[in-house]
């Protein structure tokens, strides 16, 4: 019974991830901001490796659960080798957001020597820096929660990762996830401006037309 459910989420899911994984070659050969560290980069690019790798890897697998592939043998082999892969960028992209947790959090102390008390928060840079050492903590809470789901479909610590543990958390991952896509506040006041500003001019085109 468990495993025709995964097999029906394995084939919802799987249309969506098609050529994703391309998006992590693309950083896997983009340039890294001046000024990051050596072991950062590194595990930056490992993490594009291996993440790029679970999701072209996963095509396969979506083959074979559609019953494109018919050899099972290999199907199972490929997705347990695309799952440790997950883990693998997932442990490498956990210890990125700390890395980085912690250089804002160094560049976020030298600004508040600089700046008093009640003005730190009126600060544009200072604000900039909370609001990404922010969104890095929740990367990182996202990634520990992948690798427990990891380790739950791998099976690798049944009695403490059960299907439970491996779904609650993989159902809140996916609930960040969709909140990491939502635009920033910033930028919806942005785009209501724009309309705003837009609307005269579609009077004057009618107007014009008329």
């Amino acid at each position: 019974m468990q495993q025709e459910q995964n097999s029906l989420l394995y084939l919802a899911r799987k249309v969506f991830r098609l050529f994703k994984f391309v998006n992590d070659l693309h950083g896997l050969i983009s340039p890294v901001p001046q000024g990051t560290p050596v072991p950062l980069v590194l595990l930056g690019k490992s993490k594009n490796a291996l993440l790029s790798t679970f999701l072209f890897l996963d095509q396969i697998v979506w083959l074979g659960r559609s019953g494109i592939y018919k050899n099972k043998e290999r199907v199972e082999l490929v997705g347990r080798i695309s799952l440790f892969c997950w883990i693998g960028a997932s442990v490498c992209t956990t210890l990125v957001e700390v890395g980085e947790i912690g250089r804002l959090s160094a560049s976020m102390k030298k600004l508040e020597k600089e700046l008093k008390d009640g003005e730190k928060y009126h600060d544009e840079q200072y604000r900039a820096k909370l609001k990404k050492s922010n969104e890095r903590s929740l990367a990182l809470v996202k990634s520990a929660m992948d690798i427990v789901v990891a380790v739950g479909l791998l099976q690798l610590a049944p009695k403490k990762v059960t299907p439970r543990v491996t779904g609650a958390f993989g159902f809140v991952s996916s609930l960040i996830s969709c909140y990491q896509l939502l635009p920033s506040p910033q930028k919806a006041k942005d785009k209501l401006k724009t309309r705003a500003c837009s609307a005269p001019e579609v009077k004057n085109v009618i107007a014009i037309i008329i």
